[in-house]
């Protein structure tokens, strides 16, 4: 039986869920019109904690999300917080060891990542390293998590709604749309590195 649980971070009305799990969460800034889910939680995660306990989530999703977060923002007492080193750390505290975090964002250098004027992180095809094993950049900047990667690809965002995609068909469809258009989105999908509690 699927008893996965999957959290939405941005997910308007309707909470998508890549990875088909049984039960499905979301958090958004406000209430969106017609959200009838009671699953729902509201928090600005540029200046709030994920509103979930830790290791909570099998899996964890990011739908051109991601460049919304500011990378960097001045403090009342004059100090500095990275709010999207910080939003990594809680996607990292909120998954399960093993979770996955599956993010679809606009990526430089496509004209999507900057077109829209909220979009203030933009992220390159090595923002991920900051956070993976292998680099951990990030912990200069008090990043206190850890994740693999197990798949960085440009992506056509409708091609991207389903994890279960295989590759097969997704380069079939990426070679039909080929000549059409390049792919202005980066998917990641990383998964958490910790413990087993």
């Amino acid at each position: 039986m699927n008893d996965r649980q999957h959290l939405d971070l941005g997910c308007g009305a309707k909470p998508r869920n890549p990875y088909n799990c049984s039960q499905l969460f979301g958090v958004d800034i406000y209430k969106a019109p017609g959200a009838s889910n009671s699953d729902i939680r509201i928090a600005n995660l540029s200046v709030e904690p994920i509103p979930f306990a830790s290791d909570s989530f099998d899996s964890l999703s990011a739908f051109d999300f991601i460049e919304h977060i500011p990378r960097i923002l001045p403090t009342a007492d004059g100090k500095t917080r990275f709010p999207f080193i910080e939003l990594m750390d809680e996607v990292w505290r909120v998954l399960k060891p093993g979770g996955i975090f599956y993010a679809v964002t606009p990526a430089y250098p496509s004209p999507e990542a900057f077109q829209d004027p909220t979009h203030v992180n933009i992220i390159t095809a090595k923002t991920h390293l900051y956070f993976c094993e292998e680099k951990l950049y990030a912990e200069n900047y008090g990043f206190k998590g850890k994740f693999k990667a197990s798949r960085v690809e440009w992506v056509h965002i409708k091609y991207a709604q389903s994890a279960s995609v295989d590759m097969k068909t997704r380069l079939s469809s990426l070679n039909r749309t080929l000549f059409k258009a390049r792919p202005a989105h980066l998917l990641w999908e990383l998964v958490a590195l910790k413990p087993q509690a």
